[in-house]
């Protein structure tokens, strides 16, 4: 439930992402800059709160954050002008990114606890929940202005986290049959081991900048470079959403038959031939297909990266992959942001097919590199 209101809330906010960029009257690099806000949050953040699970646990950390996540959804509507919407998204980002970091560090445990490759079905949920508020905020866009919109989410996350915060603060996190060595009290890892999870690291920024320009900007590629309605425009995110849905749901068996190199590298691949149809294609609805197969191919590569870091160094492995993973989704808005200045959108998003050959590469450089001990 946390994962799934993780991705409603955020896809909540970036399908009325053109709306607020013509409510503070940003231009294109402008409101790159104000979405920087989220990325230094939800960095800064993230490079603490791996600790805050390992002292309070990661199940109350990941309540509190949903707390703070759904007040500060409805304070971007709030804003009138592009410094002040970068600001708020700070207060936004730090709340985002402190959660995706408990969340995952309680994903790490019980996966360990099942001994089975189950991580892509949680994040089957947060994209389960990204479909679900993309689709919903399309249907809104017309008739909602974003500050009753946003607030409506406030009033919606609250809720969720009234009813299943209390569930999982009475359940400590399970610890596995046999204990792994990360799964304890954080110990000197070996140089091979920091290694490891930098590389794991980079492949989840590498598809995260994916996942985070199409939330900011599919949208409006969809609506001001193929002049889609912005019905339409607001479903691609949710068509998207829905792929990486379909593909994480199927990621566990994937990952049984396949193995985490084939799954990284045909996942990478995919990806970027979809991305450049989505980003090239003269026309709506060969755009919208190319949405849908970067979804399918990015869905399974940031989870196994992140659990895979996990299992070598527990919670601050975690924190560590998902500094990098989600740095590189909430920085590559504001690069894309830059370069459509420099270029043209549909130009600066190829580089989204080009970061996703890069996790490729990684991936299968990664092929004989997956266990490293605990000094």
């Amino acid at each position: 439930m946390f994962f799934a209101l993780d991705g409603f809330l955020f896809a909540g906010w970036v399908v009325r992402i053109p709306a607020i960029k013509h409510q503070t009257g940003a231009s294109a690099a402008t409101l790159g800059l104000a979405l920087l806000g989220v990325s230094a949050g939800a960095v800064v953040t993230m490079m603490f709160t791996g600790r805050l699970c390992r002292r309070f646990g990661s199940h109350p950390v990941t309540v509190v954050c949903g707390v703070l996540l759904s007040l500060a959804i409805a304070l971007p509507a709030q804003t009138s002008s592009a410094l002040a919407l970068g600001l708020v998204l700070l207060v936004f980002g730090a709340a985002y990114g402190g959660m995706n970091v408990a969340m995952n560090s309680a994903a790490v445990d019980l996966v360990a606890a099942l001994r089975r490759p189950v991580m892509p079905g949680f994040h089957a949920a947060f994209s389960l929940g990204g479909m679900v508020g993309a689709g919903l905020g399309g249907l809104v866009a017309g008739g909602l202005s974003p500050g009753t919109h946003l607030l409506a989410l406030t009033g919606t996350g609250l809720l969720v986290t009234a009813v299943a915060g209390p569930v999982l603060l009475r359940h400590p996190a399970p610890r596995p049959a046999v204990q792994a060595p990360s799964a304890e009290a954080p110990r000197r890892l070996s140089g091979r081991a920091r290694r490891l999870v930098l590389l794991f690291g980079l492949i989840a920024l590498c598809t995260a900048y994916g996942e985070g320009a199409l939330a900011d900007w599919g949208a409006l590629h969809l609506e001001q470079d193929l002049h889609a309605h912005p019905g339409v425009a607001a479903a691609g995110y949710s068509l998207f959403a829905l792929a990486m849905t379909a593909g994480r749901l199927s990621g566990t068996a994937l990952l049984e038959r396949l193995g985490q190199t084939r799954t990284l590298v045909l996942g990478g691949a995919t990806a970027a031939v979809g991305m450049l149809l989505g980003s090239l294609a003269p026309s709506t609805w060969p755009a919208l297909l190319g949405f849908a197969v970067t979804g399918l191919g990015l869905a399974n590569i940031f989870p196994v990266a992140v659990g895979r870091a996990g299992e070598l160094a527990g919670a601050g492995g975690v924190a560590a992959a998902s500094t990098l993973g989600y740095g590189g989704m909430l920085l590559g808005p504001p690069a894309i942001g830059f370069l459509t200045d420099w270029f043209s959108l549909p130009v600066a998003l190829t580089t989204v097919a080009l970061l996703a050959t890069a996790a490729a590469a990684l991936g299968y450089g990664a092929r004989n590199a997956t266990h490293a001990p605990v000094a």
